[in-house]
């Protein structure tokens, strides 16, 4: 058997699967989170936590399966891209773990556009300067948080902090690195002239583990989790990566469409990026032979949970919402609440709502920001 592991932005979910690759029944677990959110455009998760429930997880997926015979081989991880974390000398955190939502480093984009050239830097790392990336997020913790700075050794990913923990090594898949908008797509490397402009050691971040290679847990969580014993981790992978392998869309005929926290539309191949990579798009790697290309929108599932915690919706609202015809009610919601990413990459892009009137209701409105 093989133990899956979704790292997501808002829960930790996780299964055991059988050799056809389907899930074991009534092992699914799902454990939910809150993101920290601060008015000046913060997102975060604390580290520690975010360890905690993995092992919360792990335990309750395993607890939920004593019963079913056979031997756990292996376990492989998805994760969400973009977050970044500092750890110290102790591999203790620095600073929060900031989500690709965190937007307070846009004031930092212009300053990457001015010094360097972000045509020529996206198509080397497939990223454009956007704060959902770790340079822009460097430069403004730099600032902002001086002192946590001074104490960090090491830039992670949360995937790469919960390896630290869990196996004590930070090594992180060509996936995972790929998002950072720091890493070489080509060359499937740290990119040295953003190092150097970012005054970056590759001592400062995480060595690239090779595709197959696997790792073991550390004593502690050897004991606490004997079926496991024996079980190869893998590095993480992208979770978008992840959700286009297991939807089936692995060529350039096929693209996968996915709404979770936020909402993408990727296509993934066996090959090397392109050429020159659209402007309004991201490229990252899946691994050192396949590649993923595509646009992202920072409000999926997220603007929905939005609507219900601020609308106070009735429960019936998607099935009112499903009987109705399209653009029945007059009103015209502009749906970057958590800002702009593909393709227009606007720092400055803020949710509004147009056209409303005292007939407008809650069901309204939340029909106009699902189209």
């Amino acid at each position: 058997m093989i133990l899956g592991i979704d790292i997501g932005t808002s829960s930790v979910r996780a299964a055991l699967y059988d050799r056809k690759g389907s899930v074991i029944p009534k092992t699914l677990v799902k454990n939910e989170r809150q993101l920290k959110l601060t008015v000046d455009g913060g997102s975060e998760i604390d580290a520690e936590k975010a360890l905690s429930q993995l092992v919360r997880t792990v335990d309750d997926v395993l607890q939920a399966s004593e019963s079913i015979p056979g031997k756990i081989t292996h376990v492989a991880v998805a994760s969400f891209w973009h977050s970044l974390v500092g750890v110290d000398r102790d591999g203790k955190p620095t600073t929060k773990v900031l989500s690709w939502a965190d937007n307070r480093s846009r004031d930092f984009v212009p300053v990457l556009r001015k010094k360097l050239d972000e045509s020529e830097v996206h198509n080397r790392t497939g990223a454009r300067f956007h704060s959902s990336f770790w340079p822009a997020k460097l430069l403004w913790l730099r600032k902002a948080q001086a002192d946590a700075i001074d104490q960090t050794v090491q830039w992670l990913s949360l995937s790469d902090f919960l390896s630290l923990k869990l196996f004590g090594d930070s090594s992180t898949s060509n996936s995972m690195a790929s998002a950072t908008g720091i890493f070489d797509i080509r060359k499937c490397e740290w990119d040295e002239p953003l190092l150097r402009s970012l005054k970056l050691q590759r001592s400062h971040l995480p060595q690239i583990a090779e595709p197959d290679q696997t790792f073991q847990l550390k004593p502690k969580f050897l004991k606490r989790w004997p079926r496991l014993a024996e079980a190869a981790w893998f590095t993480a992978i992208g979770d978008g990566a992840a959700n286009n392998i297991g939807s089936g869309c692995v060529t350039k005929e096929r693209a996968a469409l996915m709404v979770g926290t936020s909402g993408a539309l990727r296509v993934a191949y066996r090959g090397e990026p392109p050429t020159k990579i659209p402007d309004g798009l991201w490229c990252y790697r899946i691994d050192g032979e396949r590649v993923i290309i595509g646009g992202a929108l920072s409000d999926g599932g997220g603007l929905y949970s939005w609507l219900k915690e601020n609308l106070r919706l009735p429960a019936n609202a998607e099935k009112t919402i499903s009987a109705r015809p399209p653009a029945s009610h007059g009103i015209t919601f502009l749906p970057f609440i958590a800002g702009e990413r593909s393709t227009g990459y606007n720092e400055n892009a803020q949710g509004a709502v147009l056209g409303l009137t005292s007939a407008t209701n809650a069901v309204d409105i939340a029909q106009s920001a699902m189209e």
